[in-house]
């Protein structure tokens, strides 16, 4: 397998600030390729499973409207 330049560069960067060591390539790439995955499978499970609340379209902008504002807040 080749990899682009500015990929190799980085995940040689990502290897030594978790292990320290230029060394861990794969361990690296596995990390980063079960986080990528994983998150995904369970992205799509959270989309297409059965519901467990319903809210009210006014309710849900009324909870948008109070994040916004504790957002700009801070």
């Amino acid at each position: 397998m080749l990899l682009d330049d500015d990929v190799y560069e980085r995940l040689v960067e990502e290897s030594v600030r978790r292990h320290g060591t230029a060394r861990a390539l794969s361990k690296v790439l596995n990390e980063l390729l079960r986080d990528s995955i994983g998150g995904r499978a369970e992205l799509m499970r959270l989309l297409y499973s059965d519901k467990v609340a319903e809210i009210a379209p006014e309710d849900l902008e009324e909870l948008r409207r109070e994040l916004s504002k504790r957002f700009v807040e801070r």
